[in-house]
């Protein structure tokens, strides 16, 4: 019997203390949902019970000027479906962020609880959510998938109201930096806020250009703060939030108005010149490998700043001769182009050259010559010495010049007559200032002509980088102590001409 209750004893103790085991694990999971986590417990895992439907859920503020009254988010305030989203940790956790944001901006008058807003690409609708939360209840959000009632279907470079509509427009999350078409983006921002309106961007730059590629965006914008915030979640990384006020309607730009020639390079393009590799001051003796391993050490603009805030990309090869001479071997292959597609224009007077074009796609072919204005010239092909130049790809360098002045004097090469086009006229009607356009230049001795007319014009302004090789009389691989009889210039001049080129804030690298 003695055996029996003991037997008995044992069993019934394993069984309370699993019991309370099991109390102890249901007791820790309620308090982590509702203490811990911040959640109600209307979501059916390990609760007995559901809050009232009326009940407020207090949301403490994370961030300076937001009044305790202002931090309750109701839960009846709007109809919502789908419950389980809107008691989520990320969504109160992101409505938290969104009500310290928006209450800076009530206190420092950007934002009023009569203004009419907009929240651009809201995928979930929490800045909306917030904002109605808070008092400005005129708000709606637009995405690409409609998430009703916050967010209607509507896309940053298509949003679907009129102009002038909005007091307040909001942009989080990074969303310009995504967009395919910021230029469009912006636009769209500035046709349906309303003048005297306020836009508030959260956007990831990290360098001065893309900061003034991005304000170059809002041209009938004024800046009226700028300041770095930190990001809600690991996955929300920090941005820099942007305050602008539209002053006027906006006009999309064309490059540099007929007549006004002027132009001055920004203080962010000169910040990036004094980043480049030095040039070489001392006339190399073997210039065909002393420039060649200069190639190894120059450093791209789009290694040292972000170009995501451009219209359009554009690389212009003015002497490209082959597609293989430097587009397809050196352009398409190693040129950074942080995964932009690029518009190519091949330059190239030399009709050998012209039908290897026809079937390449994003090329446009120029069969003209660079020049300073429209006429015609003689193009002549002269090989180098030592070299009998009979196919094309050791076909000898072009060199263009006066027809007058080509009829009077004599030649060993080839020589045609050709169409020779103002390059910087044309420049300056095809791309615009929110372009990113990258230019190689290898004109036989033209660049002392093209480059001051660049300048005169104000077309240089276009350019954010050049890769220019400079042809002077140089010293020859094939007869060594004799310098070519090609070119009058010495390297001194092309030194000047670098010179001359980044002192006024050009980024230009020396090219072979």
């Amino acid at each position: 019997m003695e055996h029996n209750a003991g037997k008995h004893r044992f069993l019934r103790n394993i069984l309370v203390r699993v019991l309370l085991f099991g109390v102890l694990i249901i007791v820790l999971r309620f308090a982590y949902v509702v203490t811990i986590t911040g959640e109600s417990c209307d979501r059916g895992d390990f609760c007995f019970f559901s809050l009232p439907e009326d009940i407020n859920l207090l949301i403490p503020s994370v961030g300076t000027g937001a009044a305790s009254a202002s931090n309750v988010v109701r839960s009846n305030s709007v109809d919502l479906s789908g419950g389980d989203l809107y008691t989520s940790k990320d969504w109160i956790k992101a409505v938290q962020f969104y009500s310290s944001i928006f209450q800076d901006l009530i206190t420092e008058g950007y934002l009023a609880s009569t203004s009419k807003s907009l929240c651009v690409e809201s995928a979930s609708g929490q800045d909306v959510f917030t904002l109605k939360e808070i008092g400005v209840e005129d708000s709606v959000g637009i995405f690409k998938k409609a998430s009703k009632p916050l967010v209607i279907k509507g896309e940053g470079h298509r949003i679907p109201f009129d102009n002038n509509t909005f007091d307040f427009i909001f942009s989080g999350g990074g969303a310009i930096n995504k967009s395919p078409r910021p230029v469009a983006f912006a636009a769209e921002i500035a046709r349906t806020l309303r003048p005297e309106g306020f836009v508030v961007v959260h956007v990831s730059v990290n360098d001065t250009y893309s900061l003034n590629s991005f304000l170059d965006l809002f041209r009938s914008f004024k800046l009226v703060k700028d300041h770095d915030i930190e990001g809600y979640d690991f996955a929300i990384p920090d941005f820099r939030e942007i305050v602008l006020k539209k002053e006027r309607d906006f006009v999309l730009g064309h490059g540099p108005k007929e007549g006004d020639n002027k132009c001055l390079v920004p203080a962010h393009k000169r910040d990036l010149v004094r980043l480049a590799e030095p040039l070489i001051l001392e006339e190399p003796l073997k210039p065909w490998i002393t420039l060649k391993r200069n190639i190894k050490k120059v450093k791209y603009l789009p290694s040292m700043a972000d170009i995501s805030f451009k219209n359009r990309y554009v690389y212009i090869d003015v002497g490209a001769r082959s597609y293989g001479s430097s587009i397809g071997s050196w352009f398409k292959k190693q040129y950074p182009k942080q995964n932009h597609t690029f518009d190519v224009y091949a330059i190239e007077a030399d009709k050998t050259f012209h039908e290897q074009y026809k079937l390449k796609k994003r090329i446009t072919l120029l069969p003209y010559a660079a020049w300073v204005r429209n006429e015609t010239l003689s193009f002549e092909i002269n090989g180098d010495p030592g070299k009998k130049e009979v196919t094309e790809k050791g076909r000898g360098m072009g060199r263009i010049q006066l027809v007058k002045a080509s009829l009077g004097g004599k030649s060993d090469g080839e020589v045609d007559e050709i169409e020779g086009f103002d390059f910087a006229d044309w420049l300056k009607n095809t791309v615009e200032e929110r372009d990113f356009v990258v230019m190689k230049m290898d004109v036989e001795g033209t660049e002392f002509d093209l480059i001051p007319r660049l300048f005169e014009t104000g077309a240089i302004c276009l350019i954010d980088e050049i890769f220019l090789e400079c042809h002077y009389s140089r010293w020859q691989r094939c007869c060594p102590g004799q310098r070519s009889s090609k070119y009058e210039k010495t390297y001194g001049q092309c030194l000047d001409l670098f010179s001359s080129l980044r002192d006024s804030g050009v980024l230009v690298h020396q090219w072979w």
